[in-house]
Order: structure tokens, then sequence, then C-alpha cells
């Protein structure tokens, strides 16, 4: 898959918060996705151990989430532990593992956030730039952000908002269990990334794209 980077990796924890507030003036946060469209969406994790990172992309049909692809990359971890820099610590395991990829999804999710970051640029929308496709983030812990009591029935959602920003939304996907944070990446909305997360997830927490590509990151040694 053809991949437009805008930077390089190798930068300082200073230099990546910059590189964030320039990228984030590039993304596109408004814009509807067109559900009725969608045939392939795209899972994306990472897994790390012991110094090493392994990005997973499971590609799967929607609605029925039939496997068409999966691609796997591996090398050392470049970046320390920085909340709210992930994308600096797995964007570069993640651009080898787009390159691989033969399909072309028409939605990725991210496990990691989207605008609910605190300069609006989380892994799904830095990512983002570089697929040119929307992104979706699925956080699943809070990393910025308040919001309104959630009800406990599957489906429920309320706005999150962060300095009178409303910056995704807290989602109910399944009841009984802790919501998911949701936010665009890029090239996507709130209401149909927030839509197409509750389609993604018929019987789990966690949207079925994401817990594919949670397996595939996971197998590594």
């Amino acid at each position: 898959m053809r991949l437009h980077p805008r930077h390089a990796w190798d930068v300082t924890p200073g230099e990546a918060v910059a590189l964030q507030k320039r990228l984030a003036a590039d993304l596109v946060t408004d814009r509807p996705i067109d559900l009725a469209a969608v045939r392939l969406v795209a899972g994306v994790d990472v897994s790390v151990k012991e110094g090493r990172s392994q990005a997973a992309i499971v590609v799967s049909t929607f609605p029925d989430f039939r496997v068409v692809e999966t691609v796997t990359a591996e090398r050392p971890t470049p970046f320390p532990y920085i909340p709210g820099l992930l994308s600096f610590r797995e964007g570069p395991v993640l651009e080898e593992a787009f390159g691989r990829l033969a399909a072309e999804p028409d939605v990725f999710l991210f496990d990691g956030m989207g605008t609910a970051h605190p300069r609006r640029i989380g892994i799904a929308c830095h990512m983002g730039l570089w697929l040119e496709r929307p992104t979706i983030g699925c956080g699943k812990t809070r990393l910025v952000g308040r919001n309104a009591p959630l009800p406990e029935e599957k489906g429920a959602h309320v706005p999150l908002v962060d300095r009178a920003e409303t910056i995704g939304a807290v989602v109910r996907t399944r009841a009984g269990t802790h919501p998911l944070f949701i936010s665009p990446g890029h090239l996507a909305d709130i209401p149909t990334a927030v839509a197409l997360v509750l389609a993604c997830a018929p019987k789990f927490r966690l949207p079925e794209p994401i817990r594919q590509a949670h397996k595939a990151a996971g197998a590594f040694a």
C-alpha cells in the first residue's frame, strides 16, 4: 500500500511534540465516513516485548468480518513510553507493516487515540496522514477529557469533552463492561466513527478488526 510520510521518526520528545502541533493542522476530522460504501475494514495494533515491537494489520470484510489479509512487521522499539507520544513509539513499525499491505481498506481502526488527545493528534490521526484513508481511534482507557454519566446498555454513548471542545465519544460497546473512547483520526467525524465502531462490535467489547489485530500482534516471541 502506498504511504505518504510527512517526516522522519528519529526525533527527541521535544521535537515530537512540535511535530504533532504542526501536523495537527493538516487533519480533517469533520468528514462523515460513507458507511454504505465500506467493504473492507482494517484493525491495527502493536505489541511490545523486551525492547521489540510487532505491528499487525488485519483486513476483514464488513459487515461479516471474514479475514482477507494479515500482515505483520517487527523491529526494535525506537522511542520511550511517553503518554501522548505513542505514535513515535509505534509509527516506524506500523509504517513498515502498512507498506506490506496488498488490500486497500476503506477504514482503519486503531488500538489507540485519534483526536481524544491533548494535542488532538493521537496515533490514528498521525498515521491517517500517512495512509490518506479514513482512520478511527479506539482507546481502551481515557487519555484526556471528561464526560457525563454513561448508561449501562450496549450502544450508549456520550460526548467526550476537553477544554470546552468535543474531542470524541465515550461508547458502551457491550453492556456491563468498561466503555471505549472513540474519536476520529483523519478523514472521519465523531458520529460516523461511533456508528462504525458499534457495527464492528457485535459481541465483544473491542471491535472485531482490533480483536483480530491484537491476537496477531501478540503472536510473537
